[in-house]
């Protein structure tokens, strides 16, 4: 089993709107980093666990817990001409941008930024370090086992 810290703008996919889904669920549509993409190709199984995390707002951080729910497969917003997503370079042939759904696991009250920062055991977390733009990162056992028995 892997983990994942996935980050998501709460005003385009919230952990309300996963709560509201049907199933739950989500497809995480719009990643648009080769190096997150191959996250989702590559490293993400059925059942991992994700820190669903909300960025780009007034208050990031973690929101809940969700899983993997599916294998990686073409996003389709990436044919749609219409989509803020739409990549003309690609095709569904060749699709470039992949997804996975996300299902709820249950919803937290939020784990702030600040506080993620203020524990020495979450030190080398991807979400902390200077500069990272990522919207997916690996999360290690021990991260994820301090975040959910201390912090939750």
């Amino acid at each position: 089993m892997h983990y994942w810290l996935m980050k998501s703008e709460p005003n385009e996919a919230s952990i309300d709107h996963l709560a509201h889904a049907p199933k739950k669920t989500l497809p995480w549509t719009g990643v648009r980093n080769y190096q997150a993409r191959n996250f989702m190709r590559d490293g993400m199984q059925v059942g991992d666990g994700v820190l669903f995390y909300h960025s780009s707002c007034p208050q990031p951080g973690i929101a809940g817990i969700a899983k993997v729910s599916s294998a990686a497969y073409p996003d389709p917003t990436q044919f749609d001409s219409t989509s803020h997503y739409y990549d003309p370079k690609s095709s569904p042939e060749k699709p470039r941008w992949l997804l996975v759904d996300v299902q709820l696991v249950k919803k937290t009250p939020l784990i702030p930024l600040a506080t993620l920062r203020d524990h020495a055991e979450l030190a080398d977390m991807q979400v902390l370090a200077r500069g990272n733009r990522l919207s997916i990162t690996p999360v290690t056992q021990a991260q994820w086992r301090f975040i959910t028995e201390h912090l939750l």
